[in-house]
């Protein structure tokens, strides 16, 4: 899997949010995007996400079709010649006869087609949660959406336990009732539940004490550590960022100023001085 970036630019009034030439993540990187307020770090998720429509460019995420991923199932009657590009769907598909899946690489426009979202979790903000709904129904929910049983969804709710450390479930509670940060659990819990090849986490540190700000860290070191997905997240927190991260960009005025390859944290001293100026 990987995802292009490509001459994406997002306005608002002359206030320029997102001005990105070329950029790519590539599967089995956990990006940390950082920058002051105003960089365009939740802007570019929003684009991302088809949330916002951008003034011009895309994001195109390259998968590979047998990487048992629904892509192109709902859209098969309309194409016969899968080696078209059919502009309504925003599929394409190259490398030879789709219908053996093996090395047939499928190219996703976010903004022109769903099929992403088949293998996407995202958590922004408050927005994303159901707040009528108990957080057992909620996680119901979108586990249905993801074609999961109940009981597969209780399953997988277990190993989030120790981060919801026994304040989220059988509480009784609407969501729209608990803390900033239990809501924040729920949303990256919910997000997380599919089991999604791409992962997208805005400023998910927030709001945790810092207990729950090192189980989320674990939990997302051991979900990268799958090898087969692609995390980003955003953070003003540097620290829990560069223990992440296996690579991190520097946004400033919605343009990636600088990447930084991050091994064993050495990306540490140089984003130091840059937020010291």
């Amino acid at each position: 899997m990987n995802i292009r970036f490509h001459d994406l630019k997002k306005k608002f009034g002359n206030t320029t949010a997102v001005d990105i030439e070329d950029f790519n993540v590539n599967c089995g990187c956990v990006l940390g995007l950082v920058g002051n307020n105003g960089a365009g770090k939740t802007t570019l998720f929003r684009l991302l996400l088809d949330l916002i429509k951008a003034d011009c460019g895309n994001v195109v995420i390259s998968i590979d079709k047998a990487d048992n991923l629904k892509i192109g199932d709902s859209s098969s009657n309309k194409q016969n010649d899968k080696n078209k590009v059919d502009e309504t769907d925003g599929l394409n598909f190259e490398n030879g006869n789709a219908d053996l899946n093996e090395g047939v690489i499928v190219e996703i426009d976010t903004a022109k087609s769903e099929e992403w979202k088949t293998f996407t979790g995202a958590y922004i903000d408050e927005g994303f949660l159901i707040d009528f709904l108990t957080p057992e129904e909620y996680f119901q929910f979108i586990g249905t959406v993801n074609s999961l049983s109940e009981q597969e969804t209780n399953v997988r709710l277990e190993y989030f336990s120790q981060f919801m450390n026994g304040e989220i479930l059988d509480t009784k509670k609407l969501i729209r009732n608990f803390s900033a940060g239990n809501k924040q659990k729920i949303g990256i819990i919910a997000a997380m539940l599919s089991n999604p090849k791409l992962l997208v986490l805005d400023e998910p540190f927030n709001f945790l004490d810092p207990t729950s700000q090192n189980c989320l860290k674990h939990i997302l070191k051991e979900y990268s550590a799958q090898g087969d997905k692609i995390i980003l997240l955003s953070s003003h927190n540097l620290t829990h960022t560069i223990d992440i991260s296996t690579r991190i960009a520097l946004l400033e005025k919605g343009k990636i100023i600088k990447e930084l390859q991050n091994i064993d944290g050495n990306a540490s001293t140089e984003l130091e001085n840059y937020f010291n100026i």
